[in-house]
Parts: structure tokens; sequence; C-alpha cells
């Protein structure tokens, strides 16, 4: 059972990483709803498997009651979720009190390209071309354009860094929603791993 890391983030959520080495069958067999619409064999499995955690960390998780919200956003009674996947990784976490989002990303190696779509140029410089804070910073964005659920979102516009903290191994990231009424202050929390960098708001 390849759980790669679980964990409480407050005491009213809980959240996990799982790495994909089962084939789509174990997945699918343990699950009350399939991912038949989905043509893709890699988003098929990431799908079902990101559903399969949503089960591991809360047995009575209403798989069947997920539904989109006006902006898309995915919703069930009683519980907030977010769900990333980064093949061959999946993460989610859960709450019972808030909104909460998450996000995981595999290195990229095109990644010192890309940085000017989300970074901002003070962002970037504050980045300085490495590799593992701009996946980190991308991930802290991702993860904060899924806690507010709004559509329309611009990741340098909207969601600018306010604040970069590191603490040994942990990274407080402060982003600024400018969508959300009023503005919000919203802290994330993020982590280097050797594969990959994970965020995650609440």
């Amino acid at each position: 059972m390849p759980l790669y890391k679980e964990w409480n983030p407050d005491l009213h959520s809980l959240a996990a990483i799982w790495h994909i080495t089962e084939p789509e069958s174990f997945f699918a067999d343990q699950l009350p709803v399939n991912g038949e619409h989905i043509v893709h064999p890699k988003r098929r499995i990431e799908h079902l498997a990101g559903r399969f955690l949503l089960q591991f960390l809360n047995k009575d998780f209403p798989l069947h009651a997920i539904s989109p919200d006006e902006h898309d956003k995915p919703q069930v009674p009683d519980f907030h979720f977010s769900i990333s996947h980064s093949y061959p990784y999946v993460a989610c976490i859960i709450s019972t009190k808030s909104s909460v989002g998450i996000d995981i990303q595999c290195w990229h190696k095109n990644i010192l390209a890309l940085q000017h779509k989300f970074l901002a140029p003070a962002e970037q410089q504050f980045c300085g071309n490495d590799a593992q804070k701009i996946t980190l910073a991308w991930s802290c964005k991702e993860a904060a354009y899924k806690f507010q659920g709004r559509r329309g979102v611009d990741f340098i516009e909207h969601l600018p860094i306010h604040s970069w903290q590191q603490n040994d191994s942990l990274f407080e990231i402060k982003i600024n929603l400018q969508l959300s009424e009023p503005n919000l202050l919203l802290n994330t929390n993020a982590f280097i791993f050797p594969d990959f960098a994970l965020a995650f708001a609440l």
C-alpha cells in the first residue's frame, strides 16, 4: 500500500498523499463510482485514485454526492475537500469546518520557461530561477485558487504572494486573494519532497 504521507493539518481536517503504483482495477474495484467518462488512461487512474484516497481518509465520504457548484468547484454536503494529481502522485485534503485547497506538482523540466505565466516579475526575482522555489510558488497559488473556488482567476493579478517564510522543511506562504470580498490574506503551508512540491490551504 503506497501511502506516501498522511497527516492532520488541524483539528478538523485530514490530508494524504498516495503514490500510484497499482493498476486501475485496484482503485475501480473498491469504489462505488467509476471513471468510464474519462478516455485517457492516465487521467482516469488519477481520477479514481483521488476518490479512493478520499474514502481512505474517511470511509463515509459521500463520493456519489460530488457535484460542481456555480464555479465548477466540486462539493458535497457536510465536507469541504480538494484533490490534486501530478502523476504518479495524488493528494487530497478533507475538512469538516472550512474551505480547503491542495496542490501537488512534480518537478517540471520546463518550469523556468513557464514561470512568467503565473509569477509577477518581483515574484520571479525572489525565486531567483530556482526550479524548486518556482514550483513551490506555483503549488501555493494553485492551492489558493482551489480554496477560493472562483472562475476567471489570473494567478499574477488575483493571487499575488504577500510573504514567504521558511522554518526547516515547512514553508509558510501568504497569498492575497484579490477576488474575495473582502480581500483575504490566506496562509498556505508548503513542503518540498524529493519528487514534488505540495501546498495546502485551509
